[in-house]
């Protein structure tokens, strides 16, 4: 039976389908190799679908959804419309199962579903699952009880199976060459690989542990060397990883930095990870560096203590300050996120988390103002206690995403900030109206221009370089 994949993520920088492509390497070790149909590069994807399903009988045809939306409360733009598009398209033109996955997916599942009119979708990991549908169907076999399986049954409604969390030293070797990697690194500045899956935080806004569950699950060092290997013999030698949080644990973290040492990659490669601020030792940073480490970007999220625990963080402002320091003094170039207008926010707390940030020197500061409020987090059930729709834009559907914004301060906070942090150009704000320090990602044309004239990296280290100023 022929199986079909479609990347529908299309936003500019390209990023690589990295989570498709894991799928199909677990397919073709399981003796199914997918075709892939890539979305990102057309302008107009109807014809390609249509050219693509022409000559090719599917059974069942996968479909990924990397993001609902772009994230940001300033331009809240929604994938949703053209997704169930593409989803539509290729029902005219195939009488295929069609399958949606992906961490945009298994965020949301039954709203996803429910919007796109798939015919079932796979919640959590999709490498073991995928192979284990395709074969069930292939042998005519009922499949309806497979982990992560949730699909509609008439009459009875949403059928939603727990998702399987599976140990990820399973996963067959990443080759990384069922994609063109190597046109998405020209175009897109970076690769991802994924070290481990899986976090324990209790973050009140993150739906990571509802894509990808609360215990953390690591490969090994050795088949994580081994795929940057193979994205290095493509060209490619800056990477992204992909981790929640690239340091917890910290042991792993460390290994993975030795066997790269091992290889002396550190030499050919640059790296970029998200971490942590605790626990972040002075020798993580060490090692981090030594074995090639660009750049960190910390999700501190705030600057003063009082928001932090109401945001369930466990570490304070000086573990931010000590953890950047310990950075910069290794000579890791240092990013932190803030997320400014949860619940209980006020203009003490915003003008804390400004003075926090001068008080660590970070080399960029992104401040993102406004939360999105995903289904099935801690922050969605505080907020739906409350049924007054205070502090609520959007939400009409999965085309309006829901965000949230501290009512007590919404009507001062983007004029606070602006006045607050002046002429500082360490600050990026999530606003496409403010070109200048704009660190949207999604459509960035600064961007995509950078790309194209050399520069490679994480995003927000080409936007700090190409401003010019280097902390």
């Amino acid at each position: 039976m022929n199986v079909a994949l479609v990347n529908t993520n299309r936003i500019k920088p390209p990023i690589a389908p990295i989570g498709l492509e894991y799928v199909a390497e677990a397919l073709a070790a399981a003796g199914n190799p997918a075709d892939i149909l890539d979305l990102c590069w057309l302008n107009d994807y109807t014809p390609a679908i249509a050219g693509f399903f022409r000559d090719r009988n599917f059974g069942v045809v996968g479909v990924t959804l990397r993001n609902t939306d772009d994230c940001a409360f300033t331009s809240r733009q929604s994938f949703m419309n053209e997704f169930a598009g593409i989803i539509n398209t290729i029902r005219i033109h195939t009488d295929a199962m069609i399958v949606v996955g992906g961490v945009g997916f298994s965020v949301m599942p039954e709203d996803v579903l429910g919007f796109c009119k798939a015919d079932a979708g796979i919640w959590g990991d999709g490498e073991f699952v995928l192979s284990d549908l395709v074969g069930r169907i292939k042998c005519k076999k009922e499949w309806s009880d497979l982990p992560g399986i949730l699909h509609r049954e008439k009459g009875i409604g949403w059928l939603k199976n727990p998702p399987l969390f599976k140990d990820l030293s399973c996963l067959p070797l990443m080759k990384r060459g069922l994609i063109d990697n190597r046109r998405y690194f020209d175009e897109g500045g970076q690769a991802g690989i994924e070290t481990k899956r899986g976090c324990p935080r209790n973050c009140i806004y993150c739906a990571d542990p509802l894509a990808k569950g609360k215990k953390v699950r690591i490969r090994p060092p050795k088949a994580v060397v081994d795929e940057m290997e193979n994205l290095l013999a493509q060209g490619i030698d800056h990477i992204h990883i992909c981790d929640s949080e690239f340091n917890i644990p910290e042991w792993h973290a460390r290994k993975i930095c030795r066997e790269m040492i091992r290889r002396n990659l550190c030499d050919v490669f640059r790296w970029y990870a998200y971490c942590s601020p605790i626990p972040f030792s002075r020798g993580l940073a060490r090692a981090m560096k030594k074995a090639g480490c660009a750049g960190i970007n910390f999700g501190a999220d705030h600057g003063d203590s009082h928001m932090l625990k109401k945001l369930g963080r466990s570490f304070l402002p000086d573990d931010i300050v000590d953890a950047i320091k310990s950075c910069k003094e290794e000579g890791i170039a240092v990013m932190v996120d803030l997320l400014i207008g949860s619940p209980g926010e006020t203009r003490e707390s915003i003008v804390k988390t400004v003075d926090m940030v001068r008080r660590a020197n970070p080399d960029r500061a992104g401040i993102a103002i406004g939360v999105r409020v995903y289904p099935g987090t801690r922050l969605s059930g505080l907020l739906m206690q409350d049924r007054s729709g205070n502090g609520f834009v959007g939400g009409g559907d999965l085309s309006d995403p829901l965000f949230f914004i501290e009512p007590d301060v919404a009507p001062y906070a983007f004029e606070l900030l602006d006045r607050l942090i002046g002429n500082d150009s360490r600050f990026f704000f999530f606003d496409p109206s403010r070109l200048d320090r704009n660190y949207n990602y999604n459509a960035n044309q600064q961007l995509v221009d950078a790309i194209k004239k050399g520069y490679r990296g994480a995003y927000w280290d080409i936007l700090r370089v190409i401003s010019g100023i280097k902390s």
